[in-house]
């Protein structure tokens, strides 16, 4: 069988391009070795939200009184994660259906690249050969499993787990010691927090969240440690062994118990036993080396998505699919990633996009910052009792244009891709000031920090 493009991976990236090739009239396979949607789909985004929703309206019963209301809640974990296995599956057989309906054939199958042919390159999944003009990596990524002593043990026994097993249990550890500080390992310290276990989070760094902002991961910080998580910053994990983590702290081991271990200290491309070598594909640090146009070093073949190892988010997957296809189709078109957001789903939420101040400062830029309580919104008085979320600009000071928000608040991840358009769209201070924002609404805050410069 010859195709116009075969596509190697059904997560957010391997799907919509393939919806896109498919309504684009390209004769399109797409090859997935297990499930539709891929990691976000099945084992990140979508179920760990659905989680942590659950958790969301627990808190806010715990902290009913606060405004007026008096009631009691406890999570039903195992319910929980019954609801959860329920929305991944209509999600799941909703991108399935989506995909065959813009003509594209699936093959639910490892595929693996064989060679280059005269009219293309061959691609092997379950015993057959395709033939495609064109190919797209999209196989994703893979928790890092790093070289602990005891950490590989851990994992065949389920002692620790990663982001896919701790979706899974049913049953809710007393504590739970999360291996890593980052975005993942903040959500799911997040949940099991809520629902009742003792969690302590160990980071190599000297502050969570990765790359967010230094304001952002101090207040988050502080709000987990109100809620009783236990942070151990600056500290490297050096064993797993007897129901105990083992870490360096400060010269000196020490040790904390854990009834489950969840090793969460990032991903890495999926690019084994797939047949890149086969044709030559250039990698670097084992991810899919690209350029702006989704390009590998071969001609006709194209990554997107985690295993390009430049953004690990399914929103850049997606746009990096759009970019790849219509170069494909012969539609310039080029991928940029100075305006992509990021977001942490704990309660409150973090959402930052463009520079942080850090970042500004590192690259030599000459900027403005400014800082802003939450509780200059009147919703946002109205919503959170005591809160301590603030707004931070990051304005080029030559050009006199916004590179950089970031907040902390109920509601950042849907206010967020405003702020990604006005730095997508290099609006200057002036412009954002004559924009007009509903009242009363929390994203009213980015108007009155531009006012407040």
């Amino acid at each position: 069988m010859s195709y116009d493009l075969i596509i190697l991976g059904g997560g957010p990236a391997g799907y919509l391009a393939a919806e896109r090739a498919g309504h684009a009239k390209l004769k399109t396979l797409l090859i997935e070795k297990e499930h539709m949607g891929g990691v976000c789909l099945n084992k990140g985004c979508i179920p760990t939200k659905t989680l942590l929703y659950s958790a969301k309206i627990a808190d806010g019963a715990a902290h009913g009184e606060k405004y007026g209301v008096k009631a009691k809640a406890t999570i039903d974990h195992a319910a929980v994660v019954k609801r959860k296995d329920k929305v991944v599956k209509n999600l799941t057989s909703g991108v399935r259906a989506s995909v065959q309906a813009s003509g594209v054939e699936i093959v639910d199958a490892l595929g693996v690249i064989k060679g280059r042919t005269s009219g293309g390159y061959t691609v092997e999944a379950d015993g057959k050969a395709y033939e495609g003009k064109r190919l797209l990596i999209a196989t994703g990524s893979l928790p890092v499993v790093p070289p602990i002593p005891g950490v590989k043990e851990g994992l065949k026994d389920g002692y620790v787990m990663t982001s896919k097993e701790a979706l899974a249990i049913t049953e809710v550890p007393k504590t739970l010691v999360v291996i890593g500080g980052g975005v993942i390992g903040l959500e799911m310290a997040s949940y099991f927090n809520s629902a009742g276990a003792k969690v302590t989070v160990i980071e190599m760094l000297d502050k969570i969240g990765g790359a967010i902002d230094d304001d952002m991961a101090k207040i988050l910080q502080k709000n987990y440690e109100k809620k009783g998580v236990t942070f151990k910053l600056g500290c490297k994990v050096t064993e797993v062994k007897g129901g105990q983590v083992f870490y360096e702290e400060k010269g000196k081991t020490e040790s904390v118990p854990g009834d489950k271990v969840l090793l969460s200290i990032g991903r890495r491309a999926n690019t084994a036993d797939i047949g890149l070598e086969s044709i030559g594909v250039a990698m670097e640090r084992g991810a899919v080396l690209t350029d702006e146009q989704q390009k590998t070093n071969v001609p006709e073949v194209y990554a997107a998505g985690d295993v390009n190892g430049k953004s690990m988010l399914a929103h850049t997957a997606y746009r990096e699919a759009e970019v790849a296809v219509n170069n494909m189709l012969g539609k310039r078109d080029r991928m940029r990633y100075a305006a992509v957001p990021g977001v942490i789903y704990t309660n409150p939420e973090v959402a930052g996009v463009g520079e942080t101040e850090a970042s500004a400062k590192a690259k030599g830029l000459d900027v403005i910052v400014k800082k802003v309580t939450m509780n200059y919104s009147g919703r946002y008085m109205a919503e959170n009792e005591g809160g301590d979320g603030i707004i931070k600009l990051v304005v080029d000071k030559k050009w006199n244009t916004l590179i950089g928000v970031h907040m902390i608040a109920n509601y950042a991840s849907e206010i967020i891709y405003g702020a990604g358009l006005m730095v997508e769209k290099e609006m200057t201070i002036d412009e954002i000031k004559e924009l007009i924002f509903p009242h009363p609404t929390v994203s009213e805050m980015i108007r009155e920090a531009v006012f407040q410069l």
